[in-house]
């Protein structure tokens, strides 16, 4: 989960500072007095979309190192640290990926996530709870769902995906704020737009994006079964079950706030819409029924 979370709102960010550079450089010339010209807006709106999404994805190792406080493995310290290298070493060959940077952060809950925007120099981390809470097997299991999400280039596609999006929540965005800027001019012969274009196409930004951010959401819910599936591959169904299981667990133990939870949280009705991963229990009766 943790790893979405930071692609959307370093993706928001980007976002909204390349539209900055676009007002004040004068880019955003395709408005004119007698109209929007849509081609031109199009293919802006693409450009700012794309590099957005790309930008987010490149950064997204750094992005995590930071913000986590990820101490890469470099050279193991203890036991635990280089069962954790053998671990993520034999699924990664098993996986036909490139070694990933494998990092332990401090959090006292279990959580674990991998980003990357190349599957061969990914990383994967795990926080010291999950070492701490699970065991060997159920750790093998969460790395291998982590893995899984690296091999199946989940991140790269959903860079693809969320640059297609943010090209459109530019273009009507920047549409609605036209047609706002235009109501509210009294001068509708003047050329350019006003003030009021701006607000509203930064303020439209962000609503469409809360919305599309519904369909990134579905797309990490979709996603999340194959790697379930990926991780029962590489470490054993049962494994991946018990894995799972300890999460429920924790969950209803410590009724721990939704962003803190490893990679399942639960939730229903118009919550489950943003939810990134599917429940628990939907994931387990997955496994099971699995042929």
């Amino acid at each position: 989960m943790m790893r979405i979370l930071l692609f959307l709102a370093t993706n928001v960010a980007v976002m909204i500072i390349i539209s900055i550079l676009f007002s004040l450089l004068g880019l955003n010339s395709y408005v004119s007095a007698q109209g929007l010209n849509l081609g031109s807006l199009l293919m802006v709106s693409a450009v700012i979309g794309v590099t957005g999404s790309v930008i987010s994805l490149a950064m997204s190792k750094t992005m995590a190192k930071n913000s986590m406080g990820v101490q890469i493995i470099k050279q193991p310290q203890n036991q635990t640290e280089k069962w954790l290298i053998d671990i993520v070493t034999k699924q990664a060959q098993q996986a036909g990926i490139g070694m990933p940077e494998v990092g332990i952060f401090q959090a006292p809950v279990a959580n674990a996530f991998a980003t990357g925007m190349n599957k061969n120099s990914a990383l994967v981390a795990v926080s010291t709870g999950l070492l701490q809470s699970m065991t060997p097997d159920e750790v093998e299991a969460v790395v291998g769902h982590e893995i899984t999400h690296v091999a199946n280039g989940d991140m790269i596609t959903m860079a693809l995906m969320q640059g297609v999006l943010n090209t459109f929540v530019y273009f009507f965005a920047s549409i609605i704020g036209y047609v706002v800027d235009r109501a509210l001019s009294d001068d509708n012969e003047r050329s350019g737009v006003g003030m009021g274009y701006y607000m509203t196409q930064m303020i439209a930004q962000l609503a469409l994006g809360f919305l599309a951010s519904m369909l990134v959401c579905w797309f990490s819910r979709y996603r999340e079964f194959h790697a379930d599936a990926g991780g029962a591959n590489l470490a054993g169904r049962e494994k991946m079950i018990g894995a799972l299981r300890a999460l429920q667990r924790g969950h209803e133990a410590e009724e721990l706030p939704g962003q803190f939870a490893a990679f399942g949280i639960n939730g229903g009705g118009i919550q489950k819409l943003f939810m990134t991963h599917p429940p628990i229990e939907e994931r387990i009766a997955a496994l099971q029924n699995a042929k």
